[in-house]
């Protein structure tokens, strides 16, 4: 077999993976996915996503997460879910969206994607390693990624930083997420600044935006969830919050926003930069390692904590239409590599390898020959 027929996948459906697993699913067409969600329950809106996809079946779940708080209960209580509804559907292939059940034994073989870690959060965001609570956590995510065929991350520098932590790997490649160029493009601009994001994430750094609105001539809009899943909120003053948003709402504000901000300080890919650059959207963006590797040269970057360069590059492109113009073009015109298809394409390369390798004589679950 060169071509997975049936991929079981997973996602969580709190954050950015829900986003790509619905756009690399559709792409993966003809493949069947079957998509297993943990985190929280979809929404009507997820559930619109999702049945608009006709490739794609999803199996939905409230297990907990590995970085929410006590979660080891559920992931075990996830795992053997997740086991038999592999017995249950047959997939050719397993992709999986979080990391310690890569250590499972799948009757497939299966690839680990690394969308973002707490260490590599922890060093990013609050300037440290990791305490010792989160040992368990380095212990079992490292399992499960030196478990998998492959390993994959959005960017070179999200997987230099698993490689980094966890490492050695098997297998390792870069896959660049992608978003759909027909669904996001330029509307009618106005004059508003939009972030968009978890406002309780410190990694996203909205609070940046707050500590600079005065200086800041046009109104700023963040779209986002102010609540943490774990308790607790965080509001932002001079700031207009509308709360999160459908994907179709979303649509409208990235295609009628002149400037995007997003002065983050970890940010393993960022595919809210990547909507708003495909809407038209000039890009202000945290000057961090893995957002220079997406965008340098088509962004104005900023040191995150220093709202006093964040006001002057916003109020640099807000003072100049021209500059703003050039800007914008130029982030849509990079943005158009970053494709659905594109992703599907690495992707498929990807399964094809590991198919053609497999080694009839290959442990069970292990299958990574």
């Amino acid at each position: 077999m060169s071509e997975p027929r049936r991929i079981l996948m997973t996602a969580d459906t709190v954050g950015g993976v829900w986003s790509y697993a619905i756009s690399l699913s559709r792409a993966l067409a003809p493949s069947e996915v079957v998509l297993a969600t943990m985190g929280a329950p979809l929404d009507a809106a997820k559930w619109a996503e999702a049945r608009a996809v006709e490739n794609l079946r999803v199996v939905e779940s409230r297990f907990r997460l590995e970085w929410m708080r006590e979660p080891w209960e559920e992931v075990e209580h996830a795992g053997r879910w997740l086991l038999e509804l592999a017995a249950r559907t047959g997939p050719d292939l397993i992709h999986l969206n979080q990391f310690a059940h890569g250590a499972l034994r799948w009757p497939a073989p299966h690839v680990v994607v690394g969308h973002s870690d707490v260490l590599s959060w922890y060093r990013a965001v609050r300037g440290e390693e990791a305490p010792p609570e989160w040992d368990r956590y380095r212990a079992e995510v490292g399992r499960g990624l030196r478990a998998a065929c492959a390993v994959v991350a959005p960017t070179r520098t999200m997987l230099d930083s698993l490689a980094r932590d966890y490492g050695p790997f098997a297998r390792a490649h870069a896959i660049s997420n992608g978003r759909d160029p027909i669904r996001f493009r330029p509307r009618a601009k106005r004059p508003f600044v939009l972030a968009a994001g978890r406002v309780w994430d410190d990694a996203k750094n909205l609070t940046a935006l707050a500590a600079c609105a005065p200086a800041i001539s046009w109104p700023m809009v963040v779209a986002g969830s102010c609540e943490h899943p774990d308790g607790g909120a965080r509001q932002l003053s001079g700031i207009e919050c509308v709360g999160p948003k459908a994907l179709d709402e979303m649509i409208a504000l990235y295609g009628e926003a002149s400037i995007y901000a997003l002065p983050a300080r970890y940010e393993p890919f960022g595919l809210s930069a990547l909507e708003a650059a495909l809407s038209g959207c000039a890009l202000v963006l945290g000057d961090i390692p893995s957002l220079r590797e997406l965008w340098d040269g088509v962004a104005s970057f900023v040191p995150p904590d220093d709202a006093t360069a964040l006001a002057r590059a916003i109020e640099a492109l807000i003072a100049d239409p021209g500059k703003r113009a050039r800007s914008a073009e130029a982030a849509r015109a990079r943005a158009q590599g970053f494709s659905p298809s594109a992703m599907a394409a690495g992707y498929r390369a990807l399964y094809r390898s590991i198919l053609r390798s497999r080694n009839d004589d290959a442990r069970k679950g292990a299958a990574c020959a």
